[in-house]
């Protein structure tokens, strides 16, 4: 605590400035650890020291001066239940407001009660404690939640704000040039892409931060990549395990492992920090497209070559051209076109599958006929491309199973991926992860009748932050079966067999 002088509180100001790369020290500054309300609490846990080292480290690499802006920190834990996780946020947050003039932050989780009643709830509580707590006002309703510096309530506070796509404009334009605008994600899995996007935009001035937290309920999303995929270069991310922290209640813990299993996603998600091997809605495993891009190709030379085309609706999606024969997708990288015309996506359609070999080997060529697509159908007809199908998504699937073509589309390809072999462009490409992410990104629900239906292709968009156009070229190719190739007799030439009627 800090020594009793003819003015203490510049002396506490004193003292902040002092702590303001040091959160370890700050935190045992400003609590009373081990009396009163934290009788019991020596000090920090063990991995939320950890997590405040690194932040550190960070400020420190950064040396941020007042005026020109540094990279933004970056830290994302997943954890397993009950560990302290909404203390620490707490305490960061007010380590933030103490030491940093001007700090403006946004708390963020999924729903409004979450933010009321656990988030601004624990903060009170630690605010209360603190020994700059005084410093502060904090509101906890159902209309504001906050907390904001006395002498300056708008220019230095943090704003509690659920994390719904219509809610996005709150993340955008937090800005603090001369000092951090911070954003802190409570539960992470659950929010969505589109808000991280926005977010983003209110780190390129001062000394921003960007923390995540959460169980891992997700192996998909922003949350998920920031720790184990396609971003984790840029992230200070780790797993905690329940068991290994102060505070959670062992006995459940116990009782959970012996009930679920170890390797059980109940227990991965809700003890050891770990994401799920499938989310509860996820339509088709990570685990198992993982294992199909690192398959080689089987060679099936007597499957016919089937290509499927998805064409772009809006000016950020890609069209895209697949190619498969039988159970490989490896042998042939995905054809991606931004910007192209339906009259240029036709000609590239052409062009390319008489590179293939054209009708000697290419037994259908499945183009998404909905919207604009109808005109890419046209004009490949018009251009003697064979065995052109048209496909539309709304269309009544074959398979009872199924709501409609696309579910069933996507629910052949689900069935097809156990033994096959899937294409990964190199990291440099820029296409590395989108196919992974985006099939491992699908959700489903049922219909009335009790027939499986996809999430919108809008909500998965949503959820991505970029359209699932690959995902959706690769599932077109299992729109309707078609046969083996029939050669009677070497240099006799080839014969499709099947019996999709385009025009039934």
């Amino acid at each position: 605590m800090a020594k009793t002088r003819p003015n203490p509180e510049l002396d506490l100001l004193d003292d902040m400035g002092r702590l303001y790369a040091d959160p370890v020290g700050w935190a045992r500054y400003a609590f009373e650890w081990g009396t009163g309300e934290l009788a019991g609490f020596p000090g920090l846990d063990t991995w939320q020291e950890q997590v405040l080292r690194d932040i550190a480290l960070d400020i420190e690499l950064r040396g941020f001066d007042g005026g020109k802006a540094v990279a933004p920190i970056q830290c994302a834990t997943a954890s397993g239940h009950g560990i302290g996780k909404s203390a620490l946020v707490s305490i960061i947050i007010l380590f933030i407001l103490s030491t940093r003039p001007q700090a403006r932050g946004v708390v963020t989780a999924n729903t409004a009660v979450q933010l009321r009643t656990k988030t601004w709830a624990e903060l009170a509580k630690w605010k209360r404690r603190c020994i700059t707590g005084h410093w502060f006002e904090i509101n906890i309703s159902t209309q504001s939640l906050s907390i904001y510096h006395k002498r300056d309530p708008e220019g230095w506070r943090c704003d509690g704000q659920t994390s719904r796509e219509e809610n996005s404009e709150a993340f955008a334009g937090l800005h603090a040039a001369s000092s951090t605008p911070f954003f802190i994600f409570d539960e992470a899995s659950a929010i969505p892409e589109a808000i991280f996007e926005v977010a983003q935009g209110g780190l390129t001035d001062g000394e921003p931060w960007f923390l995540q937290f959460g169980n891992p309920t997700r192996n998909n999303g922003f949350f998920y990549d920031s720790i184990w995929g396609k971003r984790r270069h840029r992230w200070v991310g780790r797993s905690i395990d329940s068991r290994s922290c102060r505070t959670p209640n062992k006995t459940l813990i116990t009782r959970w492992i012996e009930d679920y299993g170890i390797d059980s996603d109940f227990v991965k998600v809700r003890v050891l920090g770990k994401p799920p091997s499938q989310a509860a809605l996820q339509f088709i495993g990570a685990e198992v497209v993982r294992a199909a891009m690192a398959r080689p190709p089987e060679i099936q030379r007597h499957q016919p070559l089937i290509v499927s085309v998805d064409v772009a609706r809006f000016g950020d999606d890609r069209s895209v051209i697949y190619t498969r024969q039988g159970r490989d997708a490896k042998s042939w990288a995905p054809q991606v076109f931004r910007g192209v015309d339906t009259m240029q996506l036709a000609g590239k359609v052409s062009d390319y599958v008489h590179t293939l070999g054209g009708a000697a080997v290419v037994g259908a060529v499945f183009i998404d006929g909905d919207g604009v697509g109808g005109g890419v159908v046209d004009r490949c007809r018009q251009l003697k491309v064979p065995n052109v199908f048209e496909v539309h998504n709304a269309a009544k699937a074959s398979n009872p199973r199924y709501a409609n073509k696309r579910a069933e589309s996507y629910g052949n390809l689900r069935d097809w991926l156990a033994g096959a072999s899937l294409y990964r462009a190199e990291r440099t490409q820029g296409e590395d992860y989108d196919l992974e992410a985006e099939l491992v990104a699908v959700e489903y629900g049922f219909t009335g009748d009790n027939r499986i239906l996809l999430e919108p292709k809008e909500d998965l968009k949503s959820r991505l932050g970029f359209s699932p156009d690959l995902a959706d070229a690769l599932a077109l190719s299992f729109a309707e079966p078609i046969g083996p190739l029939v050669a009677p007799h070497p240099g006799a030439g080839v014969q499709h067999v099947h019996d999709y009627d385009p025009f039934s």
